[in-house]
């Protein structure tokens, strides 16, 4: 296609009817838009039919299957390049547009040429808003959580005006391509988790800004707690957390964040067993995994296992 506007690029990894929820939302979207839109989808190695489902989807123009398992990072970088748009809004498969949101996205980097990413209001299931835009990671916002006033200091996603922010995430977040390719996309290196906070970061040392635009919403399906593999989600989310930290921030630092991070869940850990609905060995396994990010298997071990023809996930 020729002179489009905006490609919509979703990562699906074995959730077929999530997946179908997320283009659907999409299909509307596209109803109700003038400007030129593509939609590419990345089936990252399913069993379950989701590439069919894809395939057969009238709002799909392009479906790139993966016969191996990667991360998203790299998947994310894959559907950038393969784009045609101006702007991608990356999207996972567990993101569900509501009416509206593409375009208040498109319009706020339409607006502000110094802007490279825009990214929506999340809101769970039951349409709570769930934090989607921070403070880059450091020393300072990780004493601001082990002193439990991180909701005030540095969650960013708050108010009903576009705003800028240090990053926000990728479940639903517009990305200028021009500013993207300029910065060499995504790093691999980030399997899943941080990676759009490196990508951010990057971005932000360019010279580009973020915003959070609160007049987009999107449902956000899936979290960290209730995903597969939960144990590995963790050691995923700690070694990636600690990977940011050393590639930006100096070996103290990282290290202080390390404890102070443990800190943070051995407390919680604490109240949970006292506190009801709390899990208190999931505490536990994040204090474990933050305090010695280079242990364990994580995300990436399982999609090694999985490429090799072990569990299936």
């Amino acid at each position: 296609m020729a002179g489009i506007d905006l490609s919509y690029c979703v990562v699906n990894t074995q959730q077929r009817e999530l997946l179908v929820t997320a283009l659907d939302a999409i299909a509307r979207e596209q109803a109700a838009l003038s400007i030129t839109t593509e939609v590419l989808v990345l089936d990252n190695s399913s069993t379950d039919g989701s590439a069919g489902a894809a395939r057969n989807h009238p709002a799909v123009d392009e479906l790139i299957v993966r016969e191996q398992r990667a991360g998203k990072a790299e998947n994310d970088s894959l559907l950038l390049e393969r784009a045609q748009g101006r702007y991608a809004l990356l999207c996972n498969e567990d993101t569900e547009l509501l009416p509206g949101s593409t375009l208040a996205l498109y319009s706020a980097l339409e607006d502000d040429t110094s802007a490279a990413t825009a990214g929506a209001k999340l809101l769970n299931p039951a349409g709570h808003a769930q934090p989607s835009a921070w403070r880059f990671p450091g020393p300072l916002t990780a004493l601001a959580s082990a002193l439990f006033v991180h909701h005030w200091t540095t969650v960013q996603s708050t108010g009903e005006i576009t705003r800028e922010v240090d990053w926000a995430q990728s479940a639903a977040l517009l990305v200028r391509r021009e500013a993207g390719r300029e910065i060499g996309w995504l790093d691999p290196q980030f399997f899943v988790y941080s990676d759009e906070v490196d990508f951010c970061r990057r971005l932000a040392d360019a010279g580009w800004k973020t915003l959070y635009v609160p007049s987009a919403r999107a449902i956000h399906h899936e979290q960290l707690s209730t995903g597969a593999l939960p144990e590995k989600r963790i050691v995923e989310l700690s070694r990636n957390r600690d990977r940011y930290m050393r590639k930006h921030h100096s070996r103290f630092s990282a290290m202080l964040v390390r404890w102070l991070t443990a800190w943070t869940y051995s407390l919680r850990g604490l109240a949970a067993t006292i506190l009801p609905g709390h899990d208190a060995a999931r505490y536990r396994a994040h204090a474990r995994a933050s305090l010695h990010p280079d242990e364990g298997e994580g995300l990436r071990e399982a999609a090694l296992d999985y490429n090799r023809g072990g569990r299936r996930l």
